[in-house]
Protein backbone atom coordinates (compact mmCIF):
# COMPACT_ATOMS: atom_id res chain seq x y z
CA UNK A 1 0.00 0.00 0.00
CA UNK A 2 2.87 2.52 0.60
CA UNK A 3 4.43 1.80 -2.75
CA UNK A 4 1.61 2.31 -4.55
CA UNK A 5 0.36 5.36 -2.50
CA UNK A 6 4.19 6.61 -2.94
CA UNK A 7 4.05 5.99 -7.43
CA UNK A 8 0.38 7.43 -7.09
CA UNK A 9 1.58 10.64 -5.36
CA UNK A 10 4.52 10.94 -7.62
CA UNK A 11 2.06 10.41 -10.65
CA UNK A 12 4.05 7.36 -11.72
CA UNK A 13 3.25 4.97 -14.94
CA UNK A 14 0.91 2.48 -13.82
CA UNK A 15 2.98 -0.87 -14.91
CA UNK A 16 6.00 0.53 -12.64
CA UNK A 17 3.98 -1.61 -9.56
CA UNK A 18 4.41 -4.78 -11.68
CA UNK A 19 6.75 -5.63 -9.78
CA UNK A 20 4.43 -6.32 -6.52
CA UNK A 21 1.22 -8.29 -8.36
CA UNK A 22 2.92 -11.53 -8.06
CA UNK A 23 3.87 -11.04 -4.60
CA UNK A 24 0.03 -9.69 -3.73
CA UNK A 25 -1.75 -12.22 -5.60
CA UNK A 26 0.00 -15.29 -4.49
CA UNK A 27 0.13 -14.78 -0.82
CA UNK A 28 -3.49 -12.79 -1.34
CA UNK A 29 -4.88 -15.99 -2.83
CA UNK A 30 -3.62 -18.33 -0.01
CA UNK A 31 -4.59 -16.05 2.60
CA UNK A 32 -8.01 -15.63 0.85
CA UNK A 33 -7.93 -19.22 0.71
CA UNK A 34 -7.59 -19.76 4.65
CA UNK A 35 -10.77 -16.99 5.16
CA UNK A 36 -13.08 -19.20 3.64
CA UNK A 37 -11.85 -22.72 3.94
CA UNK A 38 -15.29 -23.21 5.87
CA UNK A 39 -17.69 -24.90 3.68
CA UNK A 40 -20.31 -22.61 5.35
CA UNK A 41 -18.36 -19.88 3.52
CA UNK A 42 -18.68 -20.99 0.03
CA UNK A 43 -20.74 -17.60 -0.19
CA UNK A 44 -17.58 -15.63 0.34
CA UNK A 45 -15.57 -17.29 -2.64
CA UNK A 46 -18.97 -16.76 -5.41
CA UNK A 47 -19.10 -13.19 -4.41
CA UNK A 48 -15.15 -12.90 -4.50
CA UNK A 49 -15.52 -14.17 -8.03
CA UNK A 50 -18.56 -12.55 -8.90
CA UNK A 51 -16.95 -8.88 -7.49
CA UNK A 52 -13.82 -9.60 -10.05
CA UNK A 53 -15.69 -10.22 -12.71
CA UNK A 54 -17.67 -7.32 -12.52
CA UNK A 55 -14.51 -5.46 -12.22
CA UNK A 56 -13.47 -6.85 -15.25
CA UNK A 57 -16.01 -6.02 -17.80
CA UNK A 58 -15.90 -2.23 -17.88
CA UNK A 59 -11.79 -2.42 -17.35
CA UNK A 60 -11.83 -4.40 -20.70
CA UNK A 61 -13.55 -2.19 -22.89
CA UNK A 62 -10.86 0.60 -21.84
CA UNK A 63 -7.66 -0.61 -19.86
CA UNK A 64 -6.80 -3.77 -22.51
CA UNK A 65 -5.86 -3.07 -25.90
CA UNK A 66 -8.23 -4.66 -27.59
CA UNK A 67 -9.37 -1.79 -30.27
CA UNK A 68 -7.61 -0.70 -32.89
CA UNK A 69 -6.42 3.23 -32.86
CA UNK A 70 -9.16 4.12 -35.32
CA UNK A 71 -11.54 2.67 -33.20
CA UNK A 72 -10.47 4.08 -30.09
CA UNK A 73 -10.35 7.54 -31.97
CA UNK A 74 -13.85 7.26 -32.96
CA UNK A 75 -14.91 6.91 -29.32
CA UNK A 76 -12.44 8.80 -26.89
CA UNK A 77 -14.50 9.67 -24.59
CA UNK A 78 -14.45 6.91 -21.83
CA UNK A 79 -10.35 7.16 -22.34
CA UNK A 80 -10.61 11.53 -21.59
CA UNK A 81 -12.96 10.40 -18.42
CA UNK A 82 -10.30 8.01 -16.63
CA UNK A 83 -7.58 10.53 -17.86
CA UNK A 84 -6.07 7.84 -20.31
CA UNK A 85 -5.41 10.48 -23.35
CA UNK A 86 -3.12 12.51 -21.17
CA UNK A 87 0.40 12.22 -21.36
CA UNK A 88 3.38 12.44 -20.41
CA UNK A 89 3.93 16.03 -22.19
CA UNK A 90 0.81 17.37 -20.05
CA UNK A 91 -1.21 17.50 -22.91
CA UNK A 92 -4.32 15.32 -24.29
CA UNK A 93 -3.61 13.15 -27.28
CA UNK A 94 -6.68 11.10 -29.15
CA UNK A 95 -4.59 7.49 -27.89
CA UNK A 96 -2.99 6.18 -24.86
CA UNK A 97 -0.18 7.00 -24.12
CA UNK A 98 0.90 3.24 -23.03
CA UNK A 99 -1.06 2.05 -26.12
CA UNK A 100 0.87 4.62 -28.92
CA UNK A 101 4.38 3.48 -27.45
CA UNK A 102 3.67 0.47 -29.01
CA UNK A 103 3.16 1.09 -32.21
CA UNK A 104 6.00 1.66 -34.87
CA UNK A 105 8.42 -1.04 -33.24
CA UNK A 106 7.60 -3.55 -36.23
CA UNK A 107 8.26 -0.25 -38.77
CA UNK A 108 11.62 0.83 -36.74
CA UNK A 109 13.01 -2.68 -36.96
CA UNK A 110 11.90 -2.99 -41.35
CA UNK A 111 13.55 0.46 -41.82
CA UNK A 112 16.93 -0.26 -40.14
CA UNK A 113 17.00 -3.71 -41.02
CA UNK A 114 16.51 -2.38 -44.85
CA UNK A 115 19.34 0.05 -44.60
CA UNK A 116 21.85 -2.55 -42.98
CA UNK A 117 21.20 -4.80 -46.03
CA UNK A 118 22.48 -1.90 -48.02
CA UNK A 119 26.06 -1.40 -45.96
CA UNK A 120 29.19 -3.78 -46.74
CA UNK A 121 31.28 -4.98 -43.79
CA UNK A 122 28.11 -6.44 -41.53
CA UNK A 123 30.32 -7.32 -38.42
CA UNK A 124 31.42 -3.69 -38.17
CA UNK A 125 28.40 -2.17 -37.82
CA UNK A 126 26.97 -0.16 -34.77
CA UNK A 127 23.51 0.21 -34.25
CA UNK A 128 23.10 3.35 -31.84
CA UNK A 129 19.22 4.48 -30.42
CA UNK A 130 18.14 7.16 -27.89
CA UNK A 131 16.80 5.51 -25.80
CA UNK A 132 15.74 2.10 -24.48
CA UNK A 133 12.39 1.50 -26.41
CA UNK A 134 14.03 1.94 -29.93
CA UNK A 135 17.27 -0.55 -28.99
CA UNK A 136 14.45 -3.38 -27.75
CA UNK A 137 11.94 -2.89 -30.61
CA UNK A 138 15.12 -3.41 -33.30
CA UNK A 139 17.08 -6.06 -31.24
CA UNK A 140 13.06 -8.11 -31.17
CA UNK A 141 11.56 -7.88 -34.92
CA UNK A 142 14.80 -7.27 -36.62
CA UNK A 143 15.03 -10.12 -38.98
CA UNK A 144 18.55 -9.76 -39.62
CA UNK A 145 19.23 -10.39 -35.56
CA UNK A 146 20.28 -6.97 -34.98
CA UNK A 147 22.16 -6.42 -31.71
CA UNK A 148 20.84 -2.42 -31.00
CA UNK A 149 22.32 -0.76 -28.43
CA UNK A 150 21.97 2.63 -25.98
CA UNK A 151 23.25 4.60 -23.37
CA UNK A 152 20.33 4.55 -22.23
CA UNK A 153 19.21 1.99 -19.12
CA UNK A 154 20.61 -1.04 -19.05
CA UNK A 155 21.65 -1.11 -22.37
CA UNK A 156 24.71 0.84 -21.35
CA UNK A 157 26.15 -2.71 -20.39
CA UNK A 158 25.69 -4.41 -23.62
CA UNK A 159 27.92 -2.17 -25.77
CA UNK A 160 29.98 -4.67 -28.03
CA UNK A 161 33.54 -3.34 -26.76
CA UNK A 162 36.70 -4.15 -29.18
CA UNK A 163 34.43 -3.91 -31.93
CA UNK A 164 35.95 -2.73 -35.06
CA UNK A 165 33.20 0.37 -36.07
CA UNK A 166 33.33 1.48 -39.59
CA UNK A 167 29.69 2.00 -40.00
CA UNK A 168 26.73 3.00 -37.43
CA UNK A 169 22.80 3.24 -37.86
CA UNK A 170 21.70 6.13 -35.74
CA UNK A 171 18.55 5.85 -34.05
CA UNK A 172 17.39 9.74 -33.05
CA UNK A 173 14.87 11.00 -31.27
CA UNK A 174 12.58 13.71 -33.40
CA UNK A 175 12.97 15.94 -30.58
CA UNK A 176 17.06 15.59 -31.20
CA UNK A 177 18.67 18.93 -30.26
CA UNK A 178 21.17 18.85 -32.97
CA UNK A 179 18.63 17.97 -36.17
CA UNK A 180 22.11 18.96 -38.29
CA UNK A 181 24.01 16.15 -36.05
CA UNK A 182 27.55 18.61 -37.21
CA UNK A 183 29.57 16.42 -34.36
CA UNK A 184 28.55 12.84 -36.47
CA UNK A 185 29.30 14.64 -39.76
CA UNK A 186 32.55 15.41 -39.00
CA UNK A 187 33.45 12.02 -37.60
CA UNK A 188 32.42 9.91 -41.18
CA UNK A 189 32.90 10.69 -45.04
CA UNK A 190 29.10 10.20 -45.64
CA UNK A 191 26.03 10.87 -43.10
CA UNK A 192 22.44 10.81 -44.32
CA UNK A 193 18.84 10.11 -43.34
CA UNK A 194 17.56 6.70 -44.49
CA UNK A 195 14.11 6.76 -43.13
CA UNK A 196 11.61 7.66 -40.10
CA UNK A 197 8.87 6.11 -38.39
CA UNK A 198 6.48 7.79 -40.25
CA UNK A 199 3.23 6.62 -38.57
CA UNK A 200 1.18 9.19 -37.14
CA UNK A 201 -0.09 7.08 -33.97
CA UNK A 202 2.68 6.00 -32.78
CA UNK A 203 4.72 7.94 -29.40
CA UNK A 204 7.85 7.83 -31.33
CA UNK A 205 6.54 9.25 -35.11
CA UNK A 206 9.36 11.49 -36.45
CA UNK A 207 11.92 8.81 -34.88
CA UNK A 208 14.72 9.34 -37.38
CA UNK A 209 17.19 6.68 -38.90
CA UNK A 210 20.67 8.61 -39.52
CA UNK A 211 23.35 6.30 -41.33
CA UNK A 212 27.08 7.06 -41.14
CA UNK A 213 28.82 5.35 -43.44
CA UNK A 214 33.06 5.21 -43.33
CA UNK A 215 33.86 6.09 -40.13
CA UNK A 216 37.21 8.30 -40.19
CA UNK A 217 38.21 7.78 -36.91
CA UNK A 218 38.33 5.90 -33.38
CA UNK A 219 34.87 6.23 -31.79
CA UNK A 220 35.22 4.33 -28.97
CA UNK A 221 37.09 7.14 -26.74
CA UNK A 222 34.08 8.52 -27.17
CA UNK A 223 31.61 5.68 -26.76
CA UNK A 224 33.50 5.07 -23.13
CA UNK A 225 33.25 8.35 -22.13
CA UNK A 226 29.70 8.24 -22.49
CA UNK A 227 29.34 4.74 -20.92
CA UNK A 228 31.40 6.14 -17.53
CA UNK A 229 29.33 9.46 -17.64
CA UNK A 230 25.92 7.62 -17.69
CA UNK A 231 27.12 5.14 -15.01
CA UNK A 232 28.65 7.53 -12.91
CA UNK A 233 25.24 9.06 -13.17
Amino acid sequence: MFSIALYMYMHAKGYYAIGLYPVMLSFGAVYLEYLTENKRKWIFRVTMLAVQLALFIPLFRVAMPNKSPEQISANIEPYRKFGMLRWEDGKEHHLPQDFADMLGWRELAYKVDSVYNTLPDKKSILVLCDNYGEAGAINYYSINNLKAVSFNADYVNWFPLGMNIKHAILVKDSYDNDPEMKEERALCDTLYKSGSITNPDALESGTSIIVMKNIKVDVWPRILKEIKEKKTY
